[in-house]
């Protein structure tokens, strides 16, 4: 339907008008508004997967990281690592604060479900626009950054939140102090490690457009490498219990994800190499043949005016 109203607002030349562009990232815009709100109310019905077996997991002895950490306590003999057994206590300080919360939760919960919908409906408005080569790099780097920010995702979910869970839920300035989470607080916790894992995973992603245009090279990655390790020891030392096996867990897939980054950087520049040095090739290549046919046609014009000579 869409596609029949644009060919029919095409001007005469097969280009669209600037209005006519509005026209259709507005119908692009209020399909994906009509999937979220349809992923939310999907979200709303079936609450208690979406809050007992997702968002509150992390915090039950359950949980698949909380019960492999135990039984590795019990292998090592360091019963440090078996954490959360005891769940935090969660409250709701407002009348109606629960029934906010879940709306709240089923409308980012329908943002996500129908995320893969709304990013075709934007793809489909800019493909047009772009060229077959320029597509093609297009899809690559954004099926590349997805793929790293659902893994940031699940590691910060996974990995980051049950540790931060039970050393940020016991942790006590004083035995007179009891804590008593707030369920808002406890989300907005939960959430914001996993969405900062998965930007933090992207970091692949923005050291290759940072090569790209020449901001960040391989070297300057090297030179500031411990630089960034110890960057990344406090961070984990800020979100992780005070042990060294937590500390480890953490740090080793940022320090890879920057040894990777050196890695991406030191092929594009490599790249960019090989086509500025084929570049030039060219180029000397294309004025050793102009010179070769000026001469040709010099000596050609020689010969002619030797030949009236003559005659």
């Amino acid at each position: 339907m869409a596609g029949n109203e644009r060919k029919k607002k095409e001007s005469t030349d097969g280009e669209m008008t600037f209005l006519q562009h509005l026209e259709e990232l507005r119908w692009h815009i209020i399909r994906s508004l009509v999937a979220v709100v349809a992923g939310a109310v999907v979200a709303f019905v079936f609450k208690n997967i979406i809050f007992d077996h997702v968002i509150l997991a992390p915090n039950s002895p359950d949980f698949i990281t909380n019960r492999l950490l135990c039984r590795l306590a019990d292998l090592v003999n360091a019963p440090v690592l078996c954490i959360n057994q005891d769940p935090v206590d969660l409250i709701s300080i407002k009348m109606s604060g629960q029934f906010t919360t879940h709306i709240n939760i089923s409308l980012v919960s329908g943002l996500i479900i129908a995320f893969p919908y709304v990013f075709w409906e934007f793809w489909s408005f800019f493909r047009p626009a772009l060229y077959d080569k320029e597509r093609k790099y297009a899809r690559g780097a954004v099926t590349a950054a997805s793929l790293l920010f659902l893994t940031g995702v699940l590691f910060g979910y996974f990995i980051i939140s049950p540790l931060s869970i039970n050393f940020l839920g016991s942790y006590r300035v004083s035995d007179l102090v009891t804590n008593q989470i707030n369920i808002t607080s406890y989300i907005g916790s939960v959430t914001s490690v996993a969405l900062s894992a998965g930007i933090t995973f992207e970091l692949p992603i923005v050291v290759f457009f940072l090569a790209r245009i020449g901001i960040v090279t391989p070297e300057f990655m090297r030179r500031y490498r411990r630089h960034a390790i110890v960057v990344v020891l406090l961070l984990a030392a800020v979100i992780t219990p005070p042990d060294i096996f937590s500390l480890i867990l953490v740090t080793i897939p940022l320090i890879l994800l920057y040894e990777v980054s050196i890695f991406i950087a030191k092929g594009v520049v490599s790249k960019r190499a090989r086509i500025d040095a084929a570049e030039a090739a060219a180029e000397a290549e294309a004025e050793a043949k102009a010179k070769a046919e000026a001469g040709a046609g010099a000596e050609a014009d020689a010969e002619a005016g030797a030949g009236e000579n003559k005659q």
